[in-house]
């Protein structure tokens, strides 16, 4: 059922959309620890995230997945990291990924019901079983010494 109804959603958003971006996030917590999400639609940890609106600023965006998805309220600019393209996933798609240091967040109530399955906050280096290639992949780039790859995951990342 979850494979279906993701397949929908991504048919209708190539249909709607012929260019899709989406927006990520490393939030980190004052031991240096990153959070992840599970979704209830999707398998493996991601980095929380979703997409951007038509019409709606790339910030805004963050803004808003981060408090539905995480709890997380933005108290300051978060920083970007790298626009990556995520062909392997819709031939038009792109993700902007941010870092949010722990003096730039403050805990709120997260407003999405039923979509996020499990949450875990890790140790960026040592990411969980089941990560996905390119949360594993960004993460290593940006607290490890992996080098910078223009795809979120697929060829040469």
């Amino acid at each position: 059922m979850a494979t279906l109804r993701t397949r929908l959603f991504h048919t209708y958003a190539r249909l709607r959309r012929p260019m899709t971006l989406g927006v990520r996030a490393a939030v980190e917590n004052e031991a240096g620890r990153v959070f992840l999400v599970r979704h209830t639609y999707v398998k493996g940890w991601y980095m929380p995230g979703g997409g951007v609106e038509r019409g709606e600023p790339a910030i805004e965006a963050l803004s808003r997945e981060l408090v539905e998805e995480a709890g997380v309220k933005l108290t300051g600019l978060p920083q970007l990291v790298g626009f990556y393209s995520n062909h392997h996933v819709f031939r038009n798609d792109h993700v902007l990924l941010y870092r949010v240091p722990h003096d730039s967040w403050a805990e709120t109530p997260a407003t999405s019901f039923g979509e996020i399955a499990e949450t875990i906050w890790v140790d960026p280096l040592d990411p969980p079983e089941g990560a996905t290639p390119g949360t594993v992949k960004r993460l290593a780039e940006i607290y490890g010494n992996e080098a910078t790859s223009p795809y979120w995951a697929g060829p040469g990342s």
